[in-house]
């Protein structure tokens, strides 16, 4: 089970890897040296998570569908080819939008949506194999493998991609992309090699649990503490993750710091994680998980405000020390909350309410992508400063941390249980699907 665990996590690793270029460069790129809205380039960023509620249909679809005996591996290759070939195009759709905007905004949607497409379809196949090879006992070392190998593939392409690209320079942009595409192809191909098991045609796959919108929603909104819990996963994820397309054009402004410099802060803030990880699986069991969640929820708050006042004062330390506290309350934060995730469910109804905490994170991963670039431009405009923009953006997402700290006191695992348990609410739940 040893060698499928790192092939899994070499496709989980693949699969993410092809985010970076997108996240940490062109993103620098499109908005500092070419001047495009950030709106514009969020809009773009957004469509792994518009497309995200088609993941359920595809879950069920390769569930009733296998190609060629294989019900994970077709899927998982078709996204990781869509994945490729959007980051492979992507620098070409860059120069394209800055030269015939409409044009442009054409390639960008086909480009963007292929990679977008290819995430989701990878994304759901990969983990859904990930929990049938795994099995209930081992899922949880196969998951600590695939996001402890990915958090290393992320920070070894952001040191790659700032050594390929010091400048900004089309032809190296180019070859850039292409060879972080051609790795991640690569290592999703490897990872792939006799992963799955061959299945006859004729085998039906076991019946699994499926749930509506509406019995997610009366899951959700008939417990107090479900209710909180999911705004606060909002709050939290939408801050933590917003900041995602701004860091690297943030710095240019701010700072004048060359392509190279900005592609290695997604290694720096990774490699902070990945401690925090560590630090993480250390505290569990040794401490209650919700001081450990605030640990590194007033870690990424701290963070926030640093990085507000190296604005403010243009100080590149102030900088580093913010993208470091950042990186390292992420880390702790998504670790814990993860935990606290999996303790607020009931047995009888775990993919209900996973599939609930799932759709909080999809959501706040759009609303904190559009809302920093939609913000970003309109503080810009009503400043006239650029880096203004940013900062208010910055501070916003501070506000967000903060009131999430203050919710996570008001979320009681046991009240939540013990309402969770109620004959009468397990009763309305189950109604909702008549």
């Amino acid at each position: 089970m040893l060698l499928k665990r790192l092939q899994l996590a070499l496709i989980h690793t693949a699969v993410a890897m092809t985010l970076v270029p997108i996240n940490s460069t062109l993103n620098r790129v499109m908005i500092f040296d070419l001047g495009i809205s950030k709106t514009l380039f969020t809009l773009l960023a957004i469509f792994p998570y518009l497309l995200s509620p088609i993941q359920v249909a595809i879950g069920s679809f390769s569930d009733r569908h296998p190609i060629f005996g294989y019900r994970r591996s077709p899927y998982i290759l078709a996204g990781l080819l869509l994945c490729v070939l959007g980051v492979a195009v992507s620098p070409q759709v860059a120069i394209l939008i800055s030269e015939n905007f409409t044009l442009g905004i054409l390639a960008g949607v086909l480009s963007f949506g292929a990679w977008g497409m290819g995430y989701n379809l990878s994304a759901v196949s990969y983990l859904s194999l990930a929990s049938e090879l795994s099995g209930e006992k081992g899922r949880g070392k196969t998951i600590a493998t695939m996001f402890t190998l990915m958090v290393f593939g992320l920070i070894a392409t952001g040191i790659a991609l700032s050594r390929l690209v010091p400048t900004f320079d089309l032809v190296s942009l180019e070859r850039a992309f292409l060879i972080v595409a051609a790795s991640a192809l690569t290592l999703g191909l490897i990872g792939l090699f006799k992963l799955e098991p061959h299945v006859s045609l004729s085998s039906s796959p076991a019946k699994a649990d499926t749930y509506t919108v509406k019995q997610m929603t009366a899951a959700i909104t008939e417990n107090r503490v479900a209710k909180i819990f999911f705004v606060y996963l909002l709050l939290l994820l939408a801050a933590i993750l917003g900041q995602d397309v701004l860091l690297e054009p943030f710095a240019a402004q701010a700072f004048g710091m060359s392509l190279a410099q900005t592609s290695r802060i997604v290694s720096i803030t990774n490699s902070f994680t990945l401690i925090a990880f560590i630090i993480a699986g250390i505290l569990d069991g040794r401490i209650k998980k919700k001081y450990v969640a605030q640990m590194g929820n007033l870690g990424a708050l701290l963070g926030f405000i640093t990085i507000v006042i190296s604005g403010f004062t243009a100080s590149t330390s102030a900088f580093y020390i913010g993208i470091t506290l950042l990186g390292f309350g992420t880390g702790i934060s998504t670790i814990a909350n993860l935990s606290l995730m999996f303790d607020l469910t009931v047995p009888e109804k775990v993919g209900l309410y996973i599939g609930a905490w799932g759709f909080s994170n999809g959501l706040s991963r759009l609303v904190g992508l559009l809302m920093a670039g939609v913000v970003a431009d309109v503080a810009t405009q009503v400043t006239g400063d650029a880096l203004h923009g940013y900062l208010v953006v910055f501070g916003i997402e501070a506000l967000m941390l903060f009131v999430a700290a203050i919710m996570l006191y008001r979320i009681d695992i046991a009240a939540f249980q013990k309402k969770a348990h109620e004959p009468a609410f397990v009763d309305k739940v189950a109604a909702v699907a008549d």
